[in-house]
């Protein structure tokens, strides 16, 4: 009996810091999601796509929903991420172990009646007493929300494939919609601003990351090296100070780790010059961000 295809759209989200990224990348078996332990590290919607024997799901990565910060940059990754709610066949609701609140019930009834919504409990194995994990499921289950309730580790990659295949159950009958060999829809290009940022989030303190932007000016192959030159965002004079630090210790050491993943992930050569720029106020200016990248339209 030959068994049939399902194809379907599946959005990942929550709040931030859930873990949305490190899971993605843990099912796809390889990285386009950058992941930092500092909140807000996913700004962009972008697709993964796993295929496997007659299954492909595309995911949809988002940024992760977040109350308190008002900028206009803000406010486009909350829109960003509700948006990606809507018009998918799965929507995998991501939760830190027991972070459950009255606004993720409002967001999961909204869209209730026209997907099919799973939560996702991740890190699991950060859970200080696991007896109460079947209590808290339990709870959640009686509200009659959610076509399934799934508990993992993303870090750890425990029940990762139990997810897997309650997001199988869900998918609609239909031939793939991409190469069974694509696993994701952003370019190299793009991967690369991602990459240099993770690289500046994880040398920088607390506040300056979320006022960092990246560009790739530009991105060429030439004789087996390809060639890379960025400029890095920031909106303060005395960030770029800190950003490039004593000497241009900082910024050096930003550019080794980025060429290094680079030269990991696109398995050649890379030659990378990164300038730093102040564009004042960018990341509260909403006609200033979509030249900065950001933009529902893309």
């Amino acid at each position: 009996m030959t068994q049939l295809h399902k194809s379907g759209y599946v959005s990942i989200v929550g709040k931030t810091n859930a873990g949305k990224s490190t899971l993605l990348n843990h099912i796809l078996g390889q990285k386009i999601a950058i992941t930092s332990r500092k909140p807000q590290t996913t700004r962009h919607r972008f697709l993964g796509i796993k295929t496997e024997a007659n299954n492909q799901i595309i995911f949809v990565d988002t940024p992760g929903f977040h109350s308190g910060q008002k900028r206009a940059l803000n406010r486009y990754m909350n829109k960003v991420a509700s948006n990606a709610m809507r018009g998918v066949d799965v929507v995998l609701y991501v939760l830190d172990r027991f972070n459950w609140e009255e606004s993720d019930l409002d967001r999961v009834k909204s869209i209730q009646k026209e997907t099919t919504p799973i939560l996702v409990i991740n890190k699991i194995d950060k859970l200080d007493d696991k007896n109460l994990l079947l209590p808290f499921i339990e709870e959640i289950d009686k509200q009659k929300i959610f076509a399934d309730i799934v508990p993992i580790s993303a870090l750890k990659i425990m029940n990762v494939d139990g997810l897997i295949q309650s997001i199988c159950n869900y998918l609609p009958e239909g031939d793939h919609l991409f190469p069974s060999h694509q696993v994701t829809d952003i370019s190299e290009r793009f991967l690369t601003s991602e990459i240099i940022r993770e690289k500046c989030i994880n040398r920088l303190g607390d506040e300056l990351p979320y006022r960092i932007s990246v560009s790739i000016d530009h991105f060429s192959d030439s004789d087996g090296v390809i060639y890379i030159d960025s400029t890095i965002f920031v909106e303060k004079q005395s960030q770029k100070g800190m950003l490039i630090g004593k000497s241009g210790s900082r910024l050096k050491a930003i550019g080794i780790d980025s060429r290094k993943e680079l030269e990991q992930l696109l398995e050649t050569k890379v030659m990378l010059k990164t300038w730093v720029k102040v564009k004042s106020g960018w990341s509260d200016n909403e006609t200033l961000l979509p030249s900065m990248g950001y933009s529902l339209d893309k």
